[in-house]
């Protein structure tokens, strides 16, 4: 996998709207400027420090989000605005979310299977860098490339319902 870095369009968008966002409580964890199909999408993905994000948060922040960017104008094409929860398990793509995930867990899906055999890691994040994770995982640390990484997700155990 590879780190991502905000677009001209999308750190623009996070600049105008991120004060607006954190003064409501919330923090941006992301935006994505995407085309999909004939459709613009501008996608504002949500957090927060204290409780989980439900619909009622989005709609908070939708309403004045939505109104600072008519009256801006800051994207000339029409666009379809989401704004949504960056969920229970949130991909870590950008600088900031490996930052900010130290000590929690996570999982770390290889691209291939990793030398156990197994696809997927759950353990905690324990260090980064450009080109690396480190988790501690049952106890031992490993280090795994970014490269050889399909994604990295916090973790959230939904316990087995079979």
């Amino acid at each position: 996998m590879k780190l991502k870095h905000f677009g001209g369009t999308e750190q623009k968008i996070y600049d105008l709207c991120a004060p607006v966002i954190n003064d409501l409580g919330y923090l941006v964890w992301d935006v994505r400027y995407e085309k999909e199909g004939a459709n613009w999408y501008l996608r504002i993905f949500i957090d927060s420090e204290t409780d989980t994000i439900g619909i009622n948060d989005c709609e908070r922040v939708t309403g004045p989000v939505s109104d600072l960017l008519d009256e801006k104008d800051p994207i000339s094409q029409s666009y379809i605005l989401e704004i949504s929860s960056a969920g229970l398990e949130a991909d870590l793509v950008r600088e900031s979310h490996f930052d900010a995930c130290i000590g929690c867990e996570v999982r770390a899906r290889g691209i291939r299977p990793f030398e156990d055999g197994s696809r997927e890691l759950v353990g905690v994040l324990e260090d980064w860098d450009k080109e690396t994770v480190t988790l501690t995982v049952d106890g031992a640390q490993r280090v795994l490339p970014l490269k050889e990484l399909a994604f990295v997700k916090l973790f959230f155990d939904f316990g087995d319902n079979t």
